[in-house]
């Protein structure tokens, strides 16, 4: 294993050891600060992150407003109350060591009002902001104007080349490295394009090789490229330490920080990482988000998989094939199917799948009535907490919809989250993780439940392991 040489990262140089930054309260003040206490660099979440009273409680997340624009400017408040609260317990924990950066969703709900709203109050604490989850063209100019240097991720070389073309060269030197996150192999919401097929992984060198060769066109050959997404034992990496060919690289880890003593999800969620398998992490497009995303198997992802294949196409009048009438409703109005789509839906009926619900593709799924009057409470209590959402078809505009139905097949991301990240409930909602997370399982670091420290797992990771 190759020693690992300072990187520098935001005006200092550090080990080239950087924390993903998880959203929903999973990368918080904590456990970034000891990251950055070890002398790397720490990344705590700014969506939604927790807040705490004077008294030390936590503040729950409660929506008070009637409609959905007056929920969304709670959901506002909340993000910096919570981003502002994260940022100081990440600075006395850092002990003014390593680096501090906070990440954000550029397709989060009121991203720019959030991100001004914790940077006015806490940006002489923090040192970078790293963002994705789109195309974020404004993140430089924002990042700016609080001297601070700004982290984009990508997932291609090509996604960077229309960053840089259309804004990033305006502040270039703010530009503090450029993160590559692996689209098939990271956690959380993944980059794939459409061109790019889900089943097939590609090898992150080449990829990367071709990041590199964009930047360099940019003049951006000594700007670090921080590789995500699939990393674990760094002794599997040497071939990209000190590599010319690929200029300055340092490796952000996600999923192993996840099982530190320092990191806040619960112990239910820990001990269920320490048994995942290979395959255990599931790549899937049921996000409202839009976007492909790698979550562990469970009842919560199964029941979206049942949804999506209790589906038939429909018509409203009889046309071609669909020539049988099929009653859904209260009312009973038809529709049309299939002679062969009309006996399976009636099957589902006859399973309890009895609430026929209809999606913005012309389509039909069959959910039970309990999971029918979940989707619709959930849809209607929306908060925005999305620039735009498929599933309750809100949208940061004038109209405050994206104008096409909400989409039943999909989910309330912010209730699951927000569930999952204060509660032992594992099983019933949506629980992020890489792709290469089976390994704690088989690591030996990890042999007999051991939890480590943050400044253990650093120590560890310098060894190659």
């Amino acid at each position: 294993m190759k020693s690992l040489n300072p990187i520098l990262i935001s005006g200092r140089e550090v080990l080239p050891l950087i924390e993903g930054g998880k959203g929903i309260s999973v990368s918080n003040g904590e456990s970034s600060g000891a990251w950055s206490a070890a002398g790397g660099v720490g990344t705590f979440s700014g969506v939604n992150a927790d807040a705490y009273d004077e008294h030390g409680n936590l503040i729950p997340v409660i929506y008070k407003g009637h409609t959905r624009r007056e929920r969304h400017k709670e959901l506002i408040q909340f993000g910096i109350q919570g981003g502002i609260t994260q940022a100081k317990i990440a600075h006395e924990r850092s002990n003014g060591q390593g680096r501090l950066h906070m990440n954000v969703l550029w397709e989060m709900g009121a991203v720019e009002e959030i991100l001004h709203g914790i940077l006015e109050e806490v940006s002489p604490l923090l040192h970078g902001i790293t963002c994705g989850a789109g195309m974020p063209y404004r993140i430089a100019e924002i990042t700016a104007s609080y001297g601070l240097q700004y982290y984009p991720i990508v997932s291609s070389g090509r996604a960077f080349r229309a960053l840089w073309k259309r804004a990033y060269h305006k502040f270039a030197e703010g530009l503090g490295a450029v993160v590559y996150e692996d689209p098939w192999r990271a956690g959380g919401h993944n980059g794939l394009s459409n061109s790019e097929d889900p089943d097939k992984p590609e090898d992150p060198y080449p990829r990367v090789l071709e990041l590199r060769a964009v930047m360099r066109e940019c003049g951006l050959g000594n700007t670090p490229i921080i590789m995500a997404g699939g990393v674990w034992f760094l002794r599997e990496w040497t071939d990209w330490i000190d590599n010319p060919e690929l200029g300055p690289i340092a490796f952000q880890f996600g999923t192993r920080p996840l099982l530190t003593k320092e990191s806040p999800i619960s112990n239910a969620w820990k001990q269920k990482l320490l048994t995942l398998k290979e395959g255990d992490v599931y790549l899937n497009r049921f996000s409202p988000t839009g976007f492909y995303s790698s979550a562990v198997s469970n009842a919560f992802l199964d029941e979206l998989k049942e949804r999506a294949t209790h589906q038939v196409a429909y018509t409203i009048e009889p046309v071609g094939e669909h020539t049988e009438g099929f009653p859904i409703g209260a009312r009973g109005r038809l529709v049309y199917l299939t002679p062969h789509d009309k006996q399976m839906a009636e099957a589902w009926v006859g399973m309890g799948f009895s609430e026929a619900m209809r999606t913005p593709d012309s389509t039909l799924i069959f959910v039970t009535p309990s999971k029918a009057q979940e989707i619709l409470t959930d849809q209607i209590e929306c908060m925005g907490c999305l620039s735009a959402c498929l599933f309750s078809n809100w949208a940061q505009n004038e109209a405050g919809t994206t104008g096409r139905k909400a989409d039943p097949r999909s989910f309330c991301i912010q209730k699951t989250l927000q569930t999952i990240s204060h509660s032992d409930d594992i099983d019933h909602q949506l629980m992020f993780a890489g792709h290469a997370a089976y390994r704690f399982a088989q690591d030996p670091f990890y042999a007999n439940g051991n939890i480590p420290t943050v400044k253990e797992l650093i120590e560890r990771l310098q060894t190659g392991d």
